[in-house]
């Protein structure tokens, strides 16, 4: 995939938007994320995927700041690379730059072929969309799957 074929469209779908998490840590949300994942036919074993989800986390803060984490996590598991967004009505503690906890979470599920390549290039662009405040607001504000998408895709 070349940068102008990246399209946020193509790693994002309805079925993996959560507007009202259940999970109250940062490993409920990451389990409850990636089962959106699997139920999308994405990823083949949760446990393998979280398992390298969580040994992404030790090698650094996912936790952006503004109520933001991006986690990810390159696996054997993943079949299509995609990410997953779950908003939250109640503050999940995590380490984040700002020491405050998260309401936004963007899980990337990246197949391990694709780890260097379009990984980086997909993050870049979410990093981008991420240091506009705007953004931020709007993406704590969504009421509807449909209005993430349009978020996401329309830059």
């Amino acid at each position: 995939m070349t940068e102008k074929e990246i399209d946020i469209a193509k790693v994002i779908n309805p079925n993996l938007i959560d507007l009202h998490l259940n999970g109250k840590t940062k490993e409920d949300v990451i389990k409850e994320l990636s089962h959106l994942l699997q139920k999308d036919d994405d990823i083949t074993n949760i446990q393998e995927f979280v398992d390298d989800v969580f040994n992404r986390e030790e090698e650094g803060e996912t936790g952006i700041g503004q109520g933001v984490a991006i986690p990810h996590g390159k696996s054997k598991a993943v079949k299509n690379t995609m990410i997953t967004i779950g908003l939250s009505d109640h503050p999940i503690p995590w380490e984040t730059l700002d020491d405050q906890p998260v309401t936004a979470v963007i899980l990337f599920a990246v197949r391990d072929q694709d780890a260097d390549t379009l990984h980086l290039k997909l993050l870049q662009k979410v990093a981008i969309l991420l240091s506009d405040d705007n953004f931020i607001k709007k993406l704590h504000a969504a009421t509807n799957k449909d209005s993430v998408i349009n978020l996401l895709c329309a830059n």
